[in-house]
């Protein structure tokens, strides 16, 4: 985790999919991260935040985003960083997590390095790469400018020991640009202007120090009306008279230029100033006269050698006895790794020892190389290492070395090297590389380029070679470049050139795994999905977990793999086209067949028991998949199915798609019809609708007449309850209706009309729904289905709170509540709760109400039902209303419209905006009132439910506004919406 406010404020977690945090977000958690270790009540919070005017939704919104702050921190492995303390709210960041944090240590360090001034220099230098522009800068607070301007004191106080440094080494022509700037910024800052002053005289511009010295008094005059002070009064006269102890230092003569073995530094090198500066970090940070070592591992192609030579030609300033580079050859074609003899062999003689003196045996070559490297100063890279075991000996002993390593694998066994594992660029440094080497044409067309970008992966081999392609062939656009490398079997032929070539780099690689490795790499590249988890890789390779999971480690360390989240791992897109070909060349076609079967089976066994946790009430109505050959690993419980069923989710849908595509017409109708519960209740309407889409058509092809029923009304539900298509859900119920009476389903004729009649009931013909959800009631008992027996006792109840008949409407309520509890169905048991509550607020008790639908939210949050959580922070909101708090109604309709808005819950959205219009309106808000009405009218209007007619009659009400016309009068009598049909 890397938390960044020496510029915009950032929180970020490399390989994370950790959620972004809004504006107000980052605006606390940089308050927290300027306070680290220190306990912030929610009152300083919101003092911070608004000063002495909050609004009055303040405490709600600290705790809102309290509770995303921890939600992004828990996606990065980090939830521990953040904690709740009887004073407030304590945010302690580890060592190296926050820019902050490091540049007051590296500051506090040049302090304590009195013996040399170039070691001081070097680190306040390393403090001040750590800004990134403006402190706090794309947050708005109350807090912000007065934490902004002491943030920028510390920079400058900085900036001036830096100065006062350099000035003394005599480097007076390198500061001069620097403190330009600088003083230009804050031309009140006396110091800043003396070290400008002399720096200028040193270099010999003294008209130019006197101006300076002219434009200061003038300005500090003219803004404060003081005089400088006696400091800058007596420089001013000595430089008039060119004083003799104004001279620059008499500094000992520079050494000879020393050694320098490092390869060709591209002149296009671009990005990795994150790497770059940890790197010189790590460097300037050792102060105890012991070696340095940096390990930069990284898949083939990514840029370790590129970096570790920048890197090299950018510090030889700083290693004046020599730079030397090897190549030990771990993954050269044709080559094989150099033994450690050799190696030490070259090193030797890049540092002058004669051949004729350099001993025969490995230990005493060793020992020669750390006689020699002790007091120097020396950088070494040791270019593109096997392992731990080759470099080993090729460590000096005690010396101010820098040594970088380079390895296609992660050296976890080199103790005391820092590792620095590479990815691919962000795509803003690849659009840089890639316009450095092609020039005027990418700006040309800059969306191709970044199509050709994305098919590349960001790799930088892979970028560079397409540049190039394309820079030595002017008749090419990019866009014709982009739509060669769109054709999968050839993009790794095109990404290569006479010398070089992706697809060789990735050979390279493999042909270094064991043959175990090398099977599971085959194995993983014919899986569909975009990663994989232990359990998973077990079954598609047969093998117990155990062993999947080491060489799945394996793998990982070797860079073939990647991993951006725990226990899951992945190809980069282009290594997973070359183990797709490697499997599909390597291994027969029936060996493929059989590991996707056996996957495929995994996948859908584990889905189903899953479901069956989540929604056992209805756990007759799916299919049941048998137990596969290979070991399974089922969840326990609610919280693990949940967790394992969002993290599959995406490998779920690959698979159903490549099943569909590929003749396994079962896996795909199975798996819609076993995981339809699951992605209509948690928001995942887009692959609810894509999987029932694809169960349908496996249903049909296949005559499968009972699931192409079952996929119709799933497929309904997802219209009716996100969409708000009422017309086309009740066509596909209807249609579904027929084909079970067709084959005689009495169990699909219920379903059926238990959907119909949540439609009726949210068209309002209640005698109609009555009779559906009688009838599916009859059939649901006859057949002894007890889940669906609890929904239509929840639908009837409704029917009856809307009818008027609220005792009917509790009894079935409760009865539908104690079926619910008793099957463990917990989403039933939200609905009914939030039902209960509607009830009660019709009955006047509002008190009452706001119980269940707290229930109703807290079981919602806990098992992840955003849908129902929407509603029940509305239902929450219309109870508040009623009791006359409407800070607390605003609140919470506010809540309830951002995660109605995040997840498309049309239905929720307009609800939201209906119970604002009413809060504003009775604030006296009228501005927002309209603005809330009218954002609502357009939802119901499109929904075509009766709700439009009333939201137009309220708005007809309200007083007009500057920016309203006066609005034509309505016949239609108001009445207040009484919330959402049950499930």
């Amino acid at each position: 985790m890397r938390f960044t406010i020496l510029g915009p404020v950032e929180a970020v977690a490399p390989g994370s999919d950790a959620p972004g945090l809004a504006p107000r977000h980052r605006a606390v958690l940089a308050y927290l991260l300027l306070h680290t270790g220190i306990a912030i009540s929610t009152d300083r919070l919101i003092d911070a935040m608004w000063g002495p005017l909050p609004p009055d939704s303040a405490r709600a919104q600290i705790q809102t985003t309290i509770a995303a702050i921890r939600r992004m921190l828990r996606a990065s492995e980090a939830d521990g960083m953040l904690a709740t303390r009887p004073a407030g709210y304590v945010i302690t960041p580890e060592p190296g997590q926050l820019d902050l944090d490091e540049f007051t240590g590296l500051t506090a360090g040049a302090a304590g390095v009195s013996d040399d001034p170039g070691d001081a220099a070097d680190q306040i230098r390393a403090a001040l790469a750590l800004w990134r522009g403006e402190p706090l800068a794309d947050i708005t607070a109350h807090y912000v400018q007065s934490a902004r301007a002491r943030l920028n004191g510390q920079l400058l106080t900085a900036v001036e020991r830096l100065a006062e440094l350099e000035l003394a080494r005599g480097r007076h022509d390198d500061l001069i640009d620097e403190l330009s700037v600088h003083a230009a910024a804050n031309p009140l800052r006396e110091r800043l202007c003396c070290q400008l002053m002399l720096a200028l005289h040193r270099a010999g511009r003294q008209s130019d120090a006197l101006d300076v010295a002219r434009i200061f008094r003038a300005t500090l005059a003219d803004q404060q009306g003081l005089d400088p002070g006696h400091a800058f009064g007596k420089l001013e006269q000595d430089i008039l008279r060119d004083a003799p102890d104004l001279r620059p230092p008499v500094t000992a003569p520079a050494k000879p230029q020393g050694i320098n073995f490092l390869p060709y530094d591209v002149p296009d090198f671009t990005g990795r100033e994150d790497e770059l500066d940890g790197l010189i970090r790590l460097w300037s940070g050792n102060n105890c006269g012991v070696v340095t070592i940096s390990a930069i591992d990284g898949m083939a192609g990514v840029g370790k050698t590129t970096l570790a030579v920048h890197a090299g030609h950018r510090l030889a300033d700083h290693f004046p006895d020599g730079q030397l580079f090897i190549d030990l050859q771990a993954h050269t074609a044709g080559q094989a790794p150099l033994d450690a003899a050799v190696a030490l062999e070259v090193l030797l003689g890049q540092l002058g020892v004669p051949t004729q003196q350099i001993p025969a045996s490995v230990a005493d070559r060793a020992a020669m190389w750390r006689s020699e490297l002790s007091g120097r100063r020396v950088l070494a890279v040791l270019d593109n290492a096997l392992g731990a075991d080759q470099v080993r000996q090729l460590l000096p002993g005690s010396s101010r070395a820098l040594i970088l390593i380079t390895s296609r694998r992660r050296l976890t066994d080199l103790d005391g090297a820092h590792a620095l594992s590479l990815d691919v660029l962000p795509a803003a440094d690849a659009l840089e590389l890639f316009t450095a080497i092609v020039g005027e044409r990418a700006a040309a067309e800059p969306l191709a380029v970044l199509d050709v970008l994305q098919l590349c992966g960001f790799l930088p081999l892979a970028v560079r070679i397409a540049a190039a392609r394309l820079h030595h062939r002017p008749r090419w656009t990019v866009a014709y470049l982009a739509d060669r490398l769109r054709d999968q079997r050839r993009r790794l032929s095109e990404l290569a050139t006479s010398e070089r070539g992706v697809a060789a780099a990735f050979t390279l690689s493999y042909e270094q795994l064991t043959p175990d490795q090398q099977r599971m790499f085959r194995l993983l590249g014919l899986q569909p999905g975009r990663d994989i988890s232990p359990e998973a890789a077990s079954a598609l390779a047969d093998l117990p977990l155990d062993d999947a999971e080491t060489l799945l480690e394996g793998l990982l360390d070797a860079h073939v793999l990647t991993q951006h989240q725990l226990g899951r791992y992945t190809f980069h897109d282009l290594l997973r086209e070359h183990a797709l070909a490697t499997a599909v060349a390597q291994e027969l076609p029936n060996a493929q067949r059989e590991a996707l079967g056996r996957l495929f089976h995994h996948y859908l066994h584990t889905a189903c028991a899953a479901i069956d946790h989540l929604y056992p009430e209805s756990k007759n109505r799916r299919p049941r998949i048998p137990a596969p050959d290979t070991p399974t690993w089922p969840p326990r419980d609610e919280a693990e199915a949940i967790t394992w069923l969002d993290g599959e989710r995406a490998n779920l849908m690959a698979s159903a798609q490549y099943a569909a595509e590929h003749d396994w017409l079962p896996h795909a109708g199975q798996l819609g019809a076993t995981l339809h519960r699951y992605l209509l209740g948690h928001a995942h309407q887009a692959d609810a609708l894509a999987l029932n889409g694809l169960a349908l058509r496996a249903a049909r092809r296949s005559g499968d007449t009972a699931a192409e029923a079952r996929t119709l009304i799933d497929r309904g539900q997802v219209y009716f309850w996100w969409h708000g298509d009422h017309e086309q859900a009740a066509e596909h119920f209807r249609h579904a209706l027929e084909l079970a009476h067709e084959i005689g389903d009495q169990g699909l004729a219920a379903s059926a009309l238990a959907a119909l009649g949540t439609v009726s009931t949210r068209r309002r013909e209640y005698d109609r729904a009555h009779d559906q959800c009688a009838q599916s009631l009859a059939l649901f008992r006859e057949l002894g289905d007890r889940g669906g027996e609890a929904r239509c006792l929840t639908d009837l109840g409704i029917v009856h709170e809307r009818q008027g008949r609220y005792e009917d409407a509790h009894e079935h309520h409760r009865q539908a509540l104690h079926v619910y509890r008793e099957t463990g169905s917990r989403i039933g048991e939200t609905v009914v709760l939030n039902n209960t509550g509607l009830l009660c607020q019709r009955q006047g008790r509002h008190d009452e109400a706001r119980r269940h639908h707290h229930q109703a939210l807290e079981l919602s949050r806990r098992f992840d039902f955003p849908g129902d959580e929407a509603e029940s922070l509305n239902a929450l909101a219309e109870a508040a209303r009623s009791l006359g708090d409407l800070a607390q109604a605003a609140a919470e309709h506010d809540t309830a419209l951002t995660l109605a808005r995040e997840f498309s819950y049309r239905p929720e959205q307009a609800r939201a905006h209906a119970g604002l219009a009413h809060v504003h309106r009775d604030l006296g808000r009228i501005d927002l009132a309209h603005d809330h009405a009218r954002q609502a009218l357009d939802l119901y209007t499109a929904l075509a439910v009766p709700e439009a007619d009333e939201i137009r009659t309220f708005l007809t009400g309200l007083p007009p506004t500057a920016n309203e016309p006066e609005p034509p009068e309505e016949a239609t009598t108001y009445q207040p919406s009484s919330g959402r049909v049950g499930r």
